[in-house]
């Protein structure tokens, strides 16, 4: 861990000092919402940082979504028990500062750091319940890739907690695999935020590890497009995986998904700067999540079983409760897609959706590069948005 920076404490005072009048030593508080594989990481690495800065109370709560598990005990009490998350991340020791709660409201009442960490389709109705019940002050950041689509358009998770709570969000994504930083091999990681630096040096501090290594960047939606748009690409990996193809077509795949992850973000957000995808959210993760990864594992089964089982089926099966991001990412962009005139520009994304949903055999993952005037617009679609 980096040394304690001269005037740590200040900083977290700047912006922690808010409606209730905290003043000199005040100490930030977080809560982890959400629990599983990637969330129970999470809370590992901010418990280890929380224990050695001065500006952050020891304790990190950590809501969980309570379950009974095989044994009859509850979920909760198992983690505080024996401190692990023995259902989504076994064999993992959180930290003794990491206190589970299934109780929401009771989970942030104090914090005024939130780490969002769920499927992204639970958020809408985690924030419904959250309205009133966080303080004016919070500083909030997600982890979460995946966005919801609207009549008016699509709506990336960042703003939906900034608009129904009313507090700023910044994101954390990149070439994150839980299971390896949870044994501590090294990762990196980037922090996007809009304005304040200081608030995103704080998160960097949060989250920062020798393993793990973080780097700020103000382009919150590039950020945050890029840790959503790849998994839509690792489905596309893993049904060349499911087929067969080798590792040529699948360079290829990761390479064309990675452009159109690019158009796709600048369509959407002129502000979405052209370096970003060359920081571990980027390039980085697109290869990872290509290479492991929950969305190219069961699009490998999904393809070898021919699209047969459903992805429903086969997610219930492989991943222990664990939630796929890349199939329902894959019909929120076609939704955008199809109601703004584009499938003809994007035609991996609009492929990967048509084979998820049953209208193309998985073999159609190839069958796209043939048509070269839909990569040509492609072209024309990046061109344009430089």
């Amino acid at each position: 861990m980096a040394p304690q920076q001269e005037g740590e404490t200040e900083t977290a005072n700047s912006y922690s000092t808010g409606n209730d009048g905290q003043g000199v030593g005040f100490k930030s508080k977080v809560t982890v919402v959400g629990s599983g594989n990637w969330g129970s990481v999470a809370a590992k690495l901010i418990a280890s940082n929380t224990l050695k800065l001065n500006s952050f109370h020891d304790e990190v709560r950590m809501w969980v979504f309570e379950e009974t598990l095989q044994t009859g005990e509850k979920l909760t009490d198992v983690i505080n028990k024996t401190n692990e998350n023995v259902k989504y991340l076994p064999g993992i020791k959180l930290g003794k500062n990491v206190l589970a709660d299934p109780d929401l409201d009771n989970a942030v009442k104090d914090a005024n750091m939130l780490v969002f960490v769920t499927p992204h389709q639970f958020m809408e109705g985690i924030c419904k319940r959250l309205v009133g019940k966080v303080r004016g002050d919070v500083e909030a950041i997600s982890l979460i890739k995946g966005m919801e689509v609207k009549m008016e358009g699509p709506c990336m998770i960042s703003n939906l907690i900034s608009e129904q709570l009313g507090i700023n969000c910044s994101v954390l994504m990149g070439a994150n695999i839980a299971n390896e930083i949870a044994v501590e091999k090294f990762s990196e990681a980037t922090v996007g935020y809009r304005d304040n630096r200081e608030i995103a040096e704080q998160w960097v501090k949060l989250f920062s590890t020798p393993y793990f290594m973080v780097t700020p960047v103000q382009d919150v939606e590039g950020v945050e497009l890029c840790g959503t748009l790849k998994n839509i690409v690792a489905i596309a990996a893993g049904f060349v995986d499911g087929l067969d193809m080798g590792n040529n077509t699948k360079a290829a795949i990761m390479r064309i998904g990675l452009r159109e992850m690019k158009a796709f973000s600048k369509l959407l957000f002129s502000s979405v700067r052209d370096s970003t995808f060359f920081e571990s959210c980027g390039v980085a993760d697109v290869i990872t999540t290509c290479l492991g990864g929950r969305n190219r594992k069961v699009a490998e089964a999904f393809a070898r079983n021919g699209g047969k089982r459903s992805f429903d089926e086969l997610e219930a099966e492989m991943l222990q409760g664990q939630k796929l991001q890349g199939v329902s990412t894959a019909r929120e962009v076609y939704e955008v897609l199809s109601h703004r005139g584009w499938l003809q520009l994007f035609p991996l994304f609009t492929t990967v959706h048509e084979i998820c949903t049953g209208r193309l055999p998985p073999s159609a993952i190839v069958e796209y590069s043939e048509k070269e005037p839909r990569l040509s617009l492609l072209e024309d679609s990046t061109r344009y948005t430089k």
